[in-house]
């Protein structure tokens, strides 16, 4: 089987554990600050890979998720990749390790997801922390309500025990307020996204996701115009959608706060959506904070 380098990661600073929760920025008017993250490669780098085949010998290359977005478009023009194509099998094709084993664990085996996490886990920290860990642990460590929204297809429950990783090993000061778990590739979280027919994209699935998540924070918590609303992906194609999410929503709820962070370099860049504009700032990565509670 080919192999394909990683990239370097980059670094990122740890938040102090032992420090006083801090109160949401509009609690005296009833407001909450909701963050929803695009998980692989902006909260934790996994290790998890994806597989392109040669269409002449069958045989795989594994690549790292970076490498994977930098190759896609690349896929069956003349170069490296001419001759490779995705296979999309949940069993043996190219998204494999993203996907669950027979919907549950096998014969005592951990799913994929869970894997890569506890094996990330073991690295050094600068090595596994992506660009919004800070701002993910800040969110769980303050109780604020936590969407997950990425393009996996596990089970929504395998996101969780995953995640719970990070609370046993003591990296997490507790488990996530969950407003929901979306991997967007899962058949069930699709249907639920209106896409029983699965042939909607990724960004558009996350899209859809966006919108469902508001929908549910404005029927859990109440529908009040101090609640303040941000997504945080590297991926730039996800980051086009979820700003036009934002603006519909910004367009539906007016008076609330709509952001769109994107980490797929450094700087981060922070997109506010407004009434009738958007306006972008460049934020490093270690003040993503000051989105929303300071």
């Amino acid at each position: 089987m080919l192999k394909d380098p990683i990239p370097s990661p980059v670094s990122q600073l740890e938040l102090p554990i032992a420090r006083p929760p801090m109160p949401d920025r509009n609690a005296a008017n009833g407001g909450r600050s909701f963050y929803f993250f695009d998980f692989d490669d902006n909260v934790m780098r996994l290790d998890t890979t994806i597989y392109i085949f040669s269409r002449t010998t069958n045989e795989e290359m594994a690549l790292s998720t970076r490498r994977f977005a930098e190759a896609h478009p690349l896929l069956g023009k003349p170069g490296r990749y001419q001759d490779f194509e995705v296979r999309l099998d949940d069993a043996t094709g190219s998204y494999r390790r993203f996907r669950d084993l027979g919907g549950a664990e096998l014969d005592g085996k951990r799913q994929p997801f869970v894997e890569d996490l506890a094996k990330a886990l073991d690295k050094g920290d600068v090595l596994w922390k992506g660009p919004s860990w800070s701002f993910f642990y800040h969110a769980v460590f303050n109780g604020r309500p936590v969407a997950v929204i990425t393009a996996r297809g596990h089970a929504p429950e395998t996101l969780a025990s995953g995640i719970d990783l990070l609370r046993e090993r003591g990296l997490l000061a507790a488990a996530p307020n969950y407003l929901g778990l979306y991997p967007v590739s899962h058949p069930g979280v699709r249907a639920k996204l209106g896409d029983a027919a699965t042939d909607r994209s990724i960004p558009e699935l996350k899209r859809r996701a966006i919108i469902d998540a508001v929908r549910i924070a404005m029927q859990r918590y109440g529908e009040n115009p101090y609640h303040r609303f941000g997504m945080s992906d590297d991926d730039p194609r996800n980051v086009a959608l979820a700003v036009a999410a934002m603006t519909e929503l910004k367009a539906r709820y007016p008076e609330n706060a709509f952001f769109v962070i994107n980490t797929s370099s450094e700087p981060a860049h922070k997109t506010e959506i407004l009434v009738d504009r958007t306006a972008t700032e460049a934020l490093p990565f270690a003040a993503q904070l000051k989105l929303f509670d300071e």
